[in-house]
């Protein structure tokens, strides 16, 4: 098969033909029908996940069609459509049993602890636990871009943060994680504060639900602006780029026993970042992660996507091929281009 492989961190990743994937007993092979390019990828590719062995073909927000079927795979078959979150749980661990599966004590990541899909074919473990049936209607394209961005937003606004109509929700950052963000709270009735530094993003964000949006450019200070306003901050603030500016304005913009989402990765020289702990304290704040989301709680996003209340495919900025996924994947920190980039040609 064709891949995107990488042999040392930060060297640029070349397209290569390598063997192609074997199902585990467990498992199965998807043919990769299309593949998000995301910063998590680019997290890797600089040797900020230490689960990373070389050579490497990273890739986690996939969606495609079964190729081949573990011995011990009971609910998929052949030709079945289907996504995988980005974290796979492994079902027999404590967090699993209880439902967790997205914080997993031996969890699986493709495109971290194996080979990912920046490829034609992929392998993925615990079918029956981690994979995700796709409707008929729904677009390739579509499903991918809901592999991490657009799940680990979900969770992080109604599950997380727990967020509900009429609260003041703010998102700092309005990448892939940023939009998928604005448009969730909004569908669940939240008034949403959209902070960026880039013009277009912020139109963007305008344009999918957010009632206020912030250049963080142009003001003396980010949560300052944010607090006037929502009258007083908001109810849940989310740091969706993972930077250690938007980590402590998003909870210095925070009412009284508000929540901080962390969604962006903090990773490298920004996995210690400065927190107003005395803000923390005295306002009562809450402080948490998102990090994924089970294949389990998958159907109330669904549902809300066949109800035309999430509209992802509105987030995708482009689509290109597989070697192109080459340079987009080595530019990522320098957040050109509005939106979710898709690999749509193998």
């Amino acid at each position: 098969m064709k891949a995107v492989v990488y042999e040392a961190f930060s060297s640029p990743p070349r397209l290569m033909t390598v063997p192609d994937p074997t199902p585990e007993a467990h498992g199965v092979v998807l043919r990769v029908m299309a593949t998000g390019v995301c910063r998590s990828d680019w997290h890797g590719w600089v040797g900020h996940d230490p689960d990373i062995q070389l050579p490497h073909v990273p890739g986690h927000e996939l969606a495609g069609i079964v190729e081949a079927v573990g011995k011990d795979v009971t609910k998929w078959r052949v030709g079945d459509r289907v996504t995988v979150p980005f974290v796979g749980g492994c079902g027999a661990c404590p967090e699993c049993h209880a439902g967790h599966h997205q914080v997993c004590d031996r969890q699986f990541q493709p495109g971290f602890t194996h080979w990912g899909s920046f490829a034609q074919y992929v392998g993925l473990h615990q079918a029956d636990l981690n994979l995700v049936r796709l409707p008929d209607s729904m677009a390739f394209d579509t499903a991918a871009s809901l592999g991490c961005r657009f799940v680990t937003s979900f969770r992080a606004v109604v599950d997380q943060g727990r967020t509900s109509a009429g609260q003041w929700v703010a998102v700092h950052g309005c990448g892939g994680v940023g939009l998928s963000a604005i448009m969730i709270a909004n569908a669940v009735g939240a008034n949403v504060v959209a902070i960026d530094i880039a013009d277009d993003k912020l139109a963007l964000a305008r344009s999918l639900g957010a009632v206020a949006s912030v250049n963080a450019t142009q003001v003396t200070n980010v949560a300052d602006a944010v607090i006037e306003i929502t009258g007083g901050g908001a109810h849940v603030s989310l740091d969706a780029l993972g930077h250690p500016t938007t980590c402590f304005n998003s909870v210095s913009s925070l009412r009284k026993r508000g929540k901080h989402v962390q969604v962006g990765l903090m990773l490298g020289d920004h996995s210690a970042p400065a927190i107003p702990m005395s803000r923390v304290i005295a306002l009562e704040l809450e402080i948490l992660g998102s990090h994924g989301m089970q294949a389990h709680r998958y159907d109330a996003m669904l549902a809300m996507m066949r109800s035309g209340k999430l509209a992802p495919e509105k987030l995708i900025g482009q689509r290109i091929t597989l070697e192109q996924s080459i340079d987009a994947l080595m530019t990522m920190d320098r957040f050109a281009g509005t939106g979710v980039t898709v690999v749509t040609e193998f």
